[in-house]
């Protein structure tokens, strides 16, 4: 699992009770593994896989099966509660998104021990339009991640 980062990011102040509201305004029920997948997901600073989170219910005492994650996080996703990014290694990871937030944000990857770190800054915009311009294309967006060699694994 990935080592906690020091930067806060905004879905860690969601209330779980708006969170739950959110599902209830789409007429999703509010289950057991639901809840605790969406609690646990506010608590964590950095994304997490499938696995991850199974792990963090099993430790809370939550009983739940992988199936069922994997079920979640994709009705999540489709809802726009959940982001879902890749770092290259062959697992999803999820992270809250906020109702108002499209979840758009980059991060610094470490290949060796998988520290996380959100970064703030987007400077594609230009580039985007650029590359859309020269092919005819409308709607152009990006996924940009970024993998170094953290300080701690040098």
């Amino acid at each position: 699992m990935s080592k906690s980062h020091t930067h806060s990011h905004p879905h860690s102040k969601q209330d779980l009770s708006a969170l739950k509201n959110r599902l209830r305004g789409q007429s999703r029920k509010i289950t057991g593994p639901r809840a605790a997948v969406l609690e646990i997901l506010r608590k964590h600073p950095h994304p997490l896989t499938n696995r991850e989170i199974l792990s963090e219910m099993q430790k809370g005492g939550a009983e739940c099966n992988l199936a069922t994650i994997y079920r979640s996080m994709h009705m999540l996703e489709k809802m726009g509660m959940v982001k879902r990014f890749d770092f290259g290694d062959g697992s999803g990871r999820f992270e809250l998104v906020g109702e108002n937030d499209d979840g758009h944000h980059h991060h610094l990857v470490c290949t060796k021990c998988s520290e996380v770190v959100e970064i703030e800054e987007c400077f594609s915009g230009e580039i985007e339009k650029k590359i859309a311009a020269k092919n005819h294309f409308k709607g152009v967006t990006h996924k940009l991640e970024f993998f170094g060699i953290c300080p701690e694994c040098q």
